[in-house]
């Protein structure tokens, strides 16, 4: 999938993809050692395509940062060019004032709910979702997070599922914490991973679209 955006100041590359008629956009973390080109996260992309977001998959490092392993867990940094991304949506494309979610997976959980919790402070971010992973690492941007946050974990999964309900107990936002049975790390279990597309639409359905419609 070739780039069709590029996310300033870096110039880092983004898929955008806007159906006719989107009320919201949702925007991708990917985690550790992947990408806009994420095989799960395209997934779940498209299913909220099929229901009407646009989204947003990009890289989150540049070329020379990505060989340093240090830089793929800079979770703060990460979640700055998630910022960043939120401000490009809003100013130079068709999305605009429209709603905007974050869909965060692994270590890219923490990426989202640090950028969540930062937008609060201007204008805010409408719903988030976190696949598995280490939504721990947010620290204490979990406290400031508002937004509406959907934590799905594996039940195979039992580090990732101790550490989301640790995060989960310091979310302070409407919330909720889905165990999806017989998943693993990566939900590649056959029809796992739908479960998790068919979860964060709903969610976005229900809390983005919400915003949405005022």
């Amino acid at each position: 999938m070739e780039p069709n955006v590029r996310i300033p100041p870096l110039g880092l590359p983004g898929s955008l993809s806007m159906p006719d008629g989107f009320a919201a956009a949702v925007v991708f973390a990917h985690g550790t050692g992947s990408g806009r080109m994420s095989p799960r996260n395209l997934h779940v992309a498209a299913t909220l395509r099929e229901a009407g977001f646009a989204t947003l998959l990009m890289d989150l490092l540049t070329e020379e940062e990505r060989p340093d392993p240090a830089n793929t867990f800079d979770v703060h940094r990460l979640a700055e060019r998630l910022l960043q991304a939120t401000r490009f949506l809003r100013t130079d494309t068709p999305v605009e004032q429209k709603p905007i979610g974050y869909f965060g997976g692994a270590s890219g959980a923490a990426t989202a709910l640090i950028a969540a919790g930062r937008a609060a402070e201007h204008d805010g971010i409408g719903a988030v979702v976190c696949r598995g992973g280490r939504p721990d690492l947010a620290d204490v941007w979990l406290n400031g997070v508002a937004a509406p946050t959907l934590l799905i974990v594996g039940s195979k999964d039992a580090p990732a599922l101790d550490l989301n309900t640790e995060a989960f107990g310091r979310l302070h936002c409407v919330k909720a914490l889905e165990v999806v049975p017989g998943a693993g790390r990566l939900f590649e279990e056959p029809g796992k991973l739908d479960m998790v597309a068919e979860s964060a639409r709903s969610w976005f359905n229900t809390h983005l679209l919400k915003a949405a419609n005022g």
